[in-house]
């Protein structure tokens, strides 16, 4: 029983006909959850369209630290009617990109004080929804994102809990998270040759403070890298992990669902 803690089934790179045939061989894998993320009121319907039609689906609803530039400046009172759907499990793909360029028509730091504000927002929106958050922070160098995030994060770190998704960072970073009562997870890139120090931190993180994911369409984990991701793939990162953890699958896949219940509240 596998869970994938974060996947789009509602990107564009994924046709509504074929997002069945995603999950059956989802489960044909072992996958038994899936948690789809909205990245921005474009996405919003078609995600919850999408769990309604399979209840092995649930969906967090969010503004992608890439989209912000085309958000409302009330875009969470469009969000928050959704808050006590049910099908909604928590709050994002939120936080901060650092790693692509501003957009048209805004410098760098107008953009990234947008992505900090808007971060802000959605731990506020969590914490009065009783949901908890999903991070994502990329950097072109250096770790600035990550250092503002968990700034942000320690300000609302007695209400909500935050997952760092796809988590690339040195292992005392992932430590300075859980301490906080936060939670990171693990894709594809702990599979691929040339990143042995995000695989040397799963292995070292204890059960309970990560999850596993696909992050799909996107960064396919091995022998898959370079294609299309789809959720069904997050079994081989959880094989990859088992083996650097010296565990059984059935054991890892049992505490990182276990976890992702939990986070999650999953039913």
């Amino acid at each position: 029983m596998l869970t994938d803690s974060h996947c789009h089934l509602a990107s564009h790179k994924f046709s509504r006909a074929e997002v069945p045939e995603l999950i059956a061989r989802a489960h044909a894998a072992g996958i038994t959850r899936m948690v789809s993320l909205v990245t921005g009121l474009d996405d919003l319907e078609a995600n919850l369209a999408i769990a309604a039609a399979h209840p092995e689906v649930s969906i967090c609803i969010g503004i992608h630290p890439c989209e912000v530039h085309e958000a409302p400046d009330d875009v969470i009172d469009h969000l928050r009617p959704h808050a006590a759907d049910p099908r909604v499990c928590g709050i994002g793909e939120t936080g901060l990109d650092y790693y692509h360029p501003a957009p048209e028509g805004w410098d760098t730091e107008a953009f990234r004080a947008r992505q900090r504000d808007l971060l802000e927002q959605h731990f506020q929106f969590a914490a009065e929804s009783g949901l908890n958050v999903v991070i994502h922070t990329r950097d072109a160098s250096g770790e600035a994102s990550f250092h503002d995030a968990l700034t942000i994060y320690r300000r609302h770190a007695a209400k909500v809990r935050p997952v760092f998704h796809c988590f690339i960072g040195p292992e005392a970073n992932a430590r300075e998270v859980i301490a906080l009562g936060g939670l990171v997870s693990f894709g594809g890139v702990a599979t691929f040759k040339n990143a042995t120090d995000v695989l040397a931190t799963a292995a070292a993180l204890p059960a309970g403070s990560f999850m596993l994911e696909t992050d799909s369409p996107y960064l396919a984990p091995m022998p898959h890298r370079g294609k299309r991701n789809e959720p069904g793939y997050v079994r081989h990162v959880a094989e990859h992990l088992a083996k650097a953890r010296g565990e059984s699958l059935e054991a890892l896949a049992a505490a990182t669902s276990a976890t992702a219940e939990k986070f999650f509240r999953l039913p």
